[in-house]
């Protein structure tokens, strides 16, 4: 079990599926990636934060900071988003390949 394992555990069961699935979209894209906790949520970090995902009511938070929100900013109109988070609606299908774009364009970012 890691940290991220913990943290999907203590969420409602019929949501782990969802943030499984996250996080293994996440994984794929950055294999390198340690998994941590960090402000409280699920974190991949590579030479600094790259993106962190948490539970909400109705959502999921996926947080790749301001420049993973404006450098997509194109393809997020669809989703709830705000400077530095975008909102997946817990009632839709992951954007996979939207997901595993960010968390590449983060990668190069923070190993320029």
């Amino acid at each position: 079990m890691t940290v991220i394992d913990d943290y999907i555990a203590t969420c409602p069961v019929e949501h782990q599926p969802k943030l499984i699935e996250i996080r293994t979209i996440i994984k794929k894209a950055a294999p390198q990636a340690e998994e941590k906790i960090s402000w409280g949520m699920p974190t991949f970090y590579l030479n600094g934060n790259l993106v962190h995902f948490a539970l909400a009511k109705k959502h999921i938070g996926f947080y790749p900071g301001a420049s993973g929100v404006s450098d997509f900013e194109e393809r997020i109109q669809e989703y709830k988003h705000s400077k530095g988070a975008i909102q997946f609606p817990l009632d839709k299908p992951l954007p996979k390949k939207l997901i595993m774009d960010i968390v590449k364009s983060k990668i190069k970012e923070n190993c320029e």
